[in-house]
């Protein structure tokens, strides 16, 4: 096993935009694995790799200097006592196990890690998925960074186990940024493409619903970007024209991807205090106010929204009851709307905490993917996703996470994101499906959130910008 490692950590002012800051950090490190992660006023960045693991449909892949593992799911050899559920059930030793127990076996004292989930993750756990693809198409993929900077009031936290790294970064984040030029959004995508094919999709996932198969499914589409993509200035301009629940860049396990999430999977703090907040219910957001204020009293009141806002609640309310102490669960926020980007949207939160023997893991298990880009039941739903849309989903409506050794993890739901690998750029948005729902206006749903990325993407230098 290689030496304990340890981080070398001081602070220093960070008297800049934080967005221009963190913008920086990344275009200094292109070509190498970093991502940006922005939660609850805190700008993360970091660069490098201490670690890596990765799941496939066979194997969890770990990296850490020169030890280098591979160990099958289900393992054959658990270990003691990890062999339950909080509730006492058989686990099924499943990726996500095997890699708790990979990370606590970390030589980093105090890591965190950062990286994504593709939506085809819950195939592994969800009982009656179908088994994932290939073996070797990543399905989660982790890093612990060499280097790490936490931005927060003005104050920044620098981290890496390079002490002379440090003095780099308290440079970097202290020296003044020139706002750049006015950035200017290329010619975007045509979001209408193939919209006849999606409404097909959604009529026949409405017969399915009438036929008693499901009670709601979440039917995406994807639209190409037809120029390559500069995705920290599309992240620039993106984040100042959106208000998400989290936002991130990254260039991770082969995908890089500019997002603007508005919605939380799951965070688990290290108390053991777990949240989630389903969002579901969409109307437009325009930049006229009365236009605006109408279009909230008609959300508020549409019957089709509500229903398919209660009955997400209520599935993301017994999926967290599974993981979480009896009586515990709470309602803290019900149906309010919130503003995100050019959409609103219906939104609650839910809160509980943590059974004894669970764990983080248990927690993202228990909820992922998310009700919210799935359906309902969610078994049914991931069974129609795979019967109605065209491709794999890949990150579209996984998750990016951050997670720490003291137990804590933030899934953020990976949508209203542009994404690029292969020298491919696309876009992804889907809607919900229910008895009620009328085709030619989920179509036009889809269109409504793309434009939170659509209209803010810059072109790489010389494409068109």
């Amino acid at each position: 096993m290689p030496p304990r490692q340890h981080y070398r950590q001081t602070e220093a002012a960070a008297p800049h935009d934080p967005l221009l800051t963190v913008a920086g950090l990344a275009a200094a490190h292109q070509g190498e694995t970093h991502v940006v992660h922005e939660r609850d006023g805190t700008w993360t960045f970091c660069a490098g790799a201490l670690a890596e693991l990765t799941i496939d449909a066979c194997h969890v892949h770990y990296t850490c200097g020169t030890d280098r593992r591979s160990v099958a799911w289900p393992d054959p050899d658990p270990g003691p006592g990890r062999d339950r559920t909080p509730t006492g059930e058989p686990l099924r030793n499943g990726p996500l196990d095997v890699l708790s127990r990979l990370l606590d076996d970390l030589p980093i004292a105090g890591w965190r890690a950062y990286g994504w989930a593709a939506f085809e993750l819950a195939e592994t756990f969800v009982p009656g998925a179908q088994a994932p693809g290939a073996a070797a198409r990543p399905l989660l993929h982790l890093v612990v960074p060499r280097d790490e900077v936490r931005i927060t009031g003005g104050r920044a936290v620098l981290r890496s186990v390079d002490p002379d790294a440090l003095h780099r970064l308290a440079a970097d984040v202290t020296r003044p940024r020139d706002r750049p030029e006015p950035l200017r959004a290329a010619a975007g995508p045509d979001l209408y493409l193939d919209g006849e094919l999606y409404r097909k999709a959604a009529a026949d996932a409405v017969a399915d619903i009438a036929d008693g198969l499901l009670d709601k499914v979440v039917l995406s589409r994807t639209v190409p970007v037809p120029h390559p993509v500069d995705l920290v200035a599309t992240f620039v301009l993106g984040r100042r024209h959106n208000t998400p629940a989290r936002s991130f860049l990254f260039d991770a396990g082969g995908v890089r991807a500019a997002g603007f999430s508005p919605e939380v999977v799951v965070s688990v703090g290290a108390d053991g205090r777990v949240q989630s907040q389903p969002l579901a219910g969409t109307r437009a957001r325009t930049t006229d106010a009365a236009e605006n204020e109408r279009l909230r009293a008609e959300l508020l009141s549409d019957p089709k929204e509500i229903h398919e806002h209660r009955i997400s609640v209520a599935a993301a309310v017994e999926e967290l009851a599974a993981v979480c102490r009896p009586g515990s669960i709470s309602l803290d926020e019900d149906m309010v709307v919130k503003e995100r980007g050019s959409v609103h949207h219906l939104a609650s939160r839910i809160s509980g905490t943590l059974a004894p023997g669970a764990n983080c893991w248990h927690a993202l298990a228990a909820t992922f993917p998310a009700i919210t880009v799935s359906g309902v039941p969610k078994p049914a739903a991931l069974e129609a996703i795979r019967r109605h849309e065209q491709t794999r989903r890949e990150v579209y409506g996984g998750a990016v996470l951050a997670v720490d050794s003291d137990g804590s993890l933030d899934a953020a739901l990976a949508l209203r994101t542009v994404f690029e690998k292969s020298g491919r750029a696309w876009l992804r948005a889907g809607a919900g499906i229910v008895q009620q729902s009328d085709p030619g206006r989920e179509l036009e749903e889809t269109c409504e959130k793309l434009r939170s990325v659509s209209a803010h993407l810059v072109a790489a230098t010389g494409t068109g910008r």
